[in-house]
């Protein structure tokens, strides 16, 4: 035995060992592998329960849903009911009335006159005699510039003319002394013309000195500065004590505008002058009436005053002007306006609703009731409007009915039921309902009755 072990080889593994069963090392890799597996089946278990979920949400939908569905009425396209039966709508009889004939046109509220006043002169402004926003006549007096300057200037004016005039009449005298002596022969008639020339000089010097004189009280007029117009002041431009001139300020003293009357220039195409001058050249007054920026508040009320000479090339517009009386002042300068000129008017026409008209592939119709309930196509030439109800020239009668509610869901020869006009139904309803509830209550008291008796 001994010899045996000792004859084993350094390093070679004994007998036990061999004989014990080799270990099992794990493997990183095939671990991965496997956690990986595990997982794309629990994403798989989870896709598969989501679709479940969303298959059975739409199940319990489709069973609430289609009984619901089913008993719905089918429509048409565009909502015309698919049962045949008579469609409701609202209908409204032609007329015979009078009509305007009204051209709407954008306009600026345009003072007559609108004066910068300036001073004239230049001085010290002693005095405003005015309050911003004042009304005031022509005439009323405004400012005042130092006149005192210009007063000193015609008192020396009219001295230089006095002095003037007292050299006149000595020369006079001294032409007189000289027509004497040329007579007598006993001086050249030399010194009796150079005299003449200087009486006309004199006299000629003396006119002069009434001008200055002239001037000096123009300006003095000029120093009391007075409203131009009669008109509505703004804002002062300037302040006592400040010195003026001609030219400064350069935004004036004040603005007088006048505001009554007022005007207020707008424009029309030019293919409506044509009716426009017709009226215009036979002289007759069209009126004009004016309406605030959004068309619906009525302003004032005028006439057409003037037309403008030439059209814009470049818009094929023409200029025309209104005149307003503006005692409420309810017309402001600048102020944008909507205007309505009446050209003419239509009377004994037939109107309609604007709501009954219809335009598609016959051109411009209407839906004719019949006596039988049925509607027909019926073409119609229009007129103006007035944004309610249209003039038809051609095409339909007074007393003629036609659809003016629910036209949309109508064709030729379709049936109709005319619906009762707004407020009329309700009416009804609350007269059954009153009856009811009277009927309830006598039957309550008879019942009350016959307990008692009981």
């Amino acid at each position: 035995m001994d010899d045996q072990h000792g004859n084993l080889a350094p390093g070679a593994p004994s007998a036990a060992e061999v004989a014990r069963p080799a270990r099992h090392e794990p493997n990183p890799a095939a671990s991965d592998l496997q956690e990986l597996e595990t997982g794309s089946r629990r994403r798989s278990w989870l896709r598969a329960g989501l679709w479940l979920l969303v298959m059975a949400l739409v199940a319990v939908a489709l069973v609430v849903y289609l009984p619901h569905l089913s008993h719905r009425p089918e429509t048409a396209r565009g909502g015309r009911a698919m049962s045949g039966g008579p469609v409701p709508v609202g209908v409204a009889t032609a007329q015979t009335g009078d009509m305007p004939v009204t051209l709407s046109g954008l306009g600026t509220v345009t003072p007559l006159a609108v004066v910068t006043v300036q001073s004239q002169l230049s001085g010290y402004l002693m005095s405003v005699g005015f309050q911003e926003g004042q009304h005031v006549k022509k005439g009323d007096f405004l400012a005042q510039i130092d006149p005192r300057p210009y007063q000193v200037a015609l008192e020396q004016a009219e001295a230089q003319l006095a002095k003037d005039q007292a050299a006149l009449r000595n020369a006079e005298l001294d032409l007189k002394r000289y027509n004497t002596l040329v007579a007598q022969n006993s001086i050249a008639t030399q010194t009796r013309d150079t005299q003449v020339a200087t009486v006309a000089q004199d006299r000629a010097q003396i006119m002069l000195d009434q001008a200055q004189i002239d001037t000096q009280k123009l300006n003095l007029t000029y120093s009391r500065i007075v409203s131009p117009v009669t008109g509505r002041v703004g804002l002062r431009q300037i302040d006592p004590g400040n010195y003026v001139t001609p030219t400064t300020p350069a935004s004036g003293l004040v603005v007088v505008t006048q505001l009554q009357p007022i005007s207020v220039i707008f424009t029309l195409s030019e293919d409506s002058l044509p009716a426009v001058l017709k009226q215009y050249h036979r002289g007759g007054t069209m009126p004009v009436t004016a309406f605030d920026r959004t068309g619906t508040t009525q302003l004032a009320v005028g006439r057409l005053e003037t037309i403008d000479n030439q059209i814009d090339p470049t818009t094929g517009m023409v200029k025309l002007r209104a005149i307003f009386d503006n005692s409420d002042e309810s017309l402001f300068p600048n102020q944008f306006v909507n205007v309505k000129l009446l050209v003419d008017t239509l009377h004994n026409t037939v109107l309609v609703p604007v709501a009954a008209i219809q335009r598609g592939a016959p051109g411009t119709f209407v839906y004719l009731v019949k006596p039988n309930k049925t509607v027909a196509v019926q073409k119609v030439t229009l007129g103006p409007a007035d944004g309610q109800k249209v003039a038809v020239l051609t095409g339909l009668q007074a007393g003629d009915q036609v659809v003016d509610d629910g036209a949309d869901r109508l064709k030729d020869g379709a049936k109709v039921t005319i619906a009762p006009p707004p407020g009329s139904a309700a009416p009804a309803a609350t007269r059954q309902k009153s009856g009811a509830s009277h009927s309830g209550q006598h039957r309550q008291r008879q019942g009350g009755a016959r307990q008692a008796s009981e």
